[in-house]
């Protein structure tokens, strides 16, 4: 009896659960059906009425045809008053309208082997630094455990010694082979002359030397006098969508040119030595890396370009004194230099993306999806005891992929659980993380690379790309795919894609 009660116990929840599975399966389809319907619902509506027009078309007589001709030349002052203002009403809108900024190409920055740093030498380079005790060394450990990182991510040459040598030399150093690296595949790639550049912005948070990066790189290659040069710093990990921004905007100003922006962070003289918990958690996370992307308004160069650029959404909480402090470089107790996480970021981050996501929504989702949210805000103000979730827009309905900037796992977590992605939507982050971790700004160019590698990207589809940087700052750019965009030569991820995508162990 113990038993029949048990197991009739046992089966009272397992027969409940089938109707709510049905039950969300019918309302899935019921929600994509309802999309279709109002995607298509100009369609739907124009065929009818043309059909009705071609019908009564049809039933006008030779007569009735030459009465309306003749109406028409008594008009002929109208017509042409009206012509005449069609054609600039039409000349306006074309010579007023944004010029299209195409992307050709972008590479991103693969460091040598050698300078690869495995968990176990990362620990062990800790230990015999001499500054951490042992809680710092065993929250360090920790942290590494639960990054995401793999094995196999860079750290500059200077940070392999012992003790590690972060002089101003070994910055330029680093900030040379990463930034030449990049431009060099780029250049091989494209057959690009870079005297053709016309505009050139780079953007590195942390490590800001004089003369500039910027003019390191008109030295290096040899640049012509009169480029359009500007150089970001301190502006975080957001600051490569910042940089494409003013490239897109000065792509608008100047004429058949092209514009260069590079994205890029600087390990070696921003290693934290000091014993502070929250300052510890960058060392753990962030690596060499670097990105270069080509961008053109040059209508010619449309049938070769990878990609369209759509939108650049901007949000800055920076008027908020918490957010403006959650990620800080500062001293600690004993004077030494470190950039401090807050225990608010990720409370911060989803603020600045709900924030973003407000303007960015009306730009990219279908009608469909713009409804169901307008008609939740109305009930939520209407009924706010009733409705007490606001609706989340389904964004894989606007885009084909997503490039979440690589800043940990909790910013890749927090987003797919949000935004309610699929684990595929958030692969391409993962595996940046694991394979590079967070090279700051330009992630979101290796995400974007890894998903060419896997040979996913297809004509017409949309990419969105976000980051999230100190200030606080969350900015989004959205892109088009030309054509089937193959991997370009030397793609960073040549050497170990087939690996991928790996599993992440909790």
């Amino acid at each position: 009896m113990e038993g029949a009660e048990r197991g009739s116990e046992i089966q009272i929840p397992q027969t409940r659960r089938l109707p709510d599975f049905s039950q969300s399966v019918k309302l899935k389809y019921v929600k994509l059906g309802y999309h279709y319907l109002m995607t298509h619902l100009f369609t739907l509506c124009l065929v009818p009425l043309m059909a009705v027009l071609l019908v009564e078309a049809s039933r006008l007589s030779p007569e009735d045809i030459r009465q309306l001709w003749l109406q028409l030349q008594c008009n002929l002052v109208s017509i042409m008053a009206c012509s005449v203002f069609l054609v600039f009403g039409a000349t306006v809108y074309f010579m007023s309208r944004p010029r299209p900024v195409y992307l050709v190409d972008f590479a991103c920055y693969r460091p040598a082997s050698e300078l690869e740093v495995p968990f176990n030498k990362f620990m062990e380079h800790s230990r015999l630094k001499g500054d951490f005790d042992d809680s710092s060394l065993e929250f360090q450990r920790k942290i590494l455990e639960r990054s995401g990182l793999g094995e196999e991510t860079y750290f500059p040459k200077a940070m392999h010694y012992i003790p590690p040598c972060p002089s101003m030399a070994a910055a330029r150093e680093e900030a040379e082979e990463v930034m030449f690296g990049a431009l060099d595949i780029l250049f091989k790639n494209t057959n690009f002359n870079p005297k053709n550049i016309g505009i050139l912005v780079v953007n590195c948070s942390l490590f800001n030397p004089t003369p500039s990066l910027s003019a390191m790189i008109v030295n290096k290659y040899n640049l012509r006098g009169n480029i359009k040069s500007f150089n970001l710093g301190g502006m975080g990990c957001s600051a490569g969508v910042i940089a494409l921004d003013l490239a897109k905007d000065m792509l608008q100003v100047h004429r058949k040119t092209y514009a260069v922006v590079v994205s890029t962070e600087n390990i070696t003289q921003n290693w934290y030595f000091g014993n502070k918990k929250s300052m510890l958690i960058p060392n753990c996370l962030f690596r060499v890396g670097g990105s270069a992307v080509l961008l053109s308004n040059k209508s010619g160069d449309r049938r070769r370009a990878k990609y369209k650029l759509l939108h650049v959404v901007r949000t800055h909480r920076g008027a908020d004194d918490t957010a403006f402090r959650c990620v800080y470089q500062e001293q600690d107790d004993t004077g030494k230099t470190g950039v401090s996480l807050s225990k608010d970021l990720m409370a911060i981050a989803g603020g600045a993306l709900k924030a973003n996501i407000t303007t960015l929504g009306p730009l990219v989702l279908p009608i469909s999806e713009q409804l169901l949210f307008f008609f939740n805000l109305i009930s939520k103000n209407l009924f706010d005891e009733k409705v007490k979730k606001p609706y989340i827009p389904d964004f894989k309905l606007a885009f084909n992929h997503f490039c979440i900037h690589a800043g940990g796992r909790g910013v890749i977590d927090e987003l797919e659980k949000n935004l309610k992605l699929l684990p595929e939507n958030v692969e391409a982050s993962r595996m940046t993380l694991h394979r590079f971790g967070n090279t700051s700004s330009s992630s979101i160019w290796y995400e974007l690379a890894y998903t060419e590698a896997k040979g996913r990207m297809r004509k017409g589809n949309r990419v969105w790309q976000i980051a999230f940087g100190s200030g606080f700052k969350c900015n989004s750019a959205v892109w088009e795919a030309l054509r089937y965009v193959k991997p370009s030569p030397n793609n960073a991820w040549d050497d170990c894609i087939h690996k991928y995508p790996v599993h992440i162990l909790d």
